[in-house]
């Protein structure tokens, strides 16, 4: 039952990556190329990543320059930033696009704070969704008779501390970027 409970674990540690890659593109205050994660442009008709097309620097802690490898793909770009929920204008100068990142206001960070509640509470969700499912499947295995009541209630109580660990790990998560969101 080790390599079942094992199989549970790699699930939940799963959404915690998926979380944390949420809370990474919560921007606190100053530039990060996290923040264009989410955002892809049409590539020659397929949505890419604007990593994929071009250079994200960090020239100061509040602005970030995007240059993109083909010329062409400037105004594309500039557009799917604009379309974005990330709440800034780009400047284009016709060779590169620069995001000047705003002092966060009060507002917004707590505008902030609740996405990232709401990413924890989703990644709570999602671990809570696969304990229930393997429960399902120890049950299920009781039933075939592959495992004994024991044996069951033994894995349960794992799953359950499991479940607990990775809940706590989003509280703490969530705690300290909420942290760092209102210290900027």
């Amino acid at each position: 039952m080790q390599e079942f409970n094992k199989e549970f674990d790699a699930k939940m540690q799963k959404t915690i990556d998926v979380v944390a890659g949420d809370f990474a593109s919560v921007r606190a205050g100053r530039a990060n190329a996290a923040v264009l994660d989410k955002i892809a442009v049409d590539y020659y008709g397929t949505p890419t990543p604007i990593q994929q097309v071009a250079t994200v620097s960090s020239p100061d802690p509040r602005s970030l320059m995007i240059q993109p490898w083909d010329k062409s793909l400037l105004k594309v770009i500039e557009k799917a930033i604009q379309t974005s929920d990330l709440g800034i204008n780009p400047q284009n100068d016709g060779q590169v696009l620069r995001l000047l990142f705003p002092q966060l206001t009060e507002e917004r960070r707590k505008e902030l704070t609740k996405q990232v509640k709401k990413y924890a509470e989703n990644g709570k969700v999602a671990v809570r969704n696969i304990r229930r499912d393997a429960m399902d499947k120890l049950k299920a295995a009781e039933k075939k008779g592959e495992m004994t009541e024991d044996d069951r209630k033994d894995c349960e109580k794992e799953l359950q501390d499991m479940t607990d660990k990775y809940c706590k790990q989003l509280d703490d998560m969530s705690a300290k970027k909420e942290k760092e969101l209102m210290a900027v």
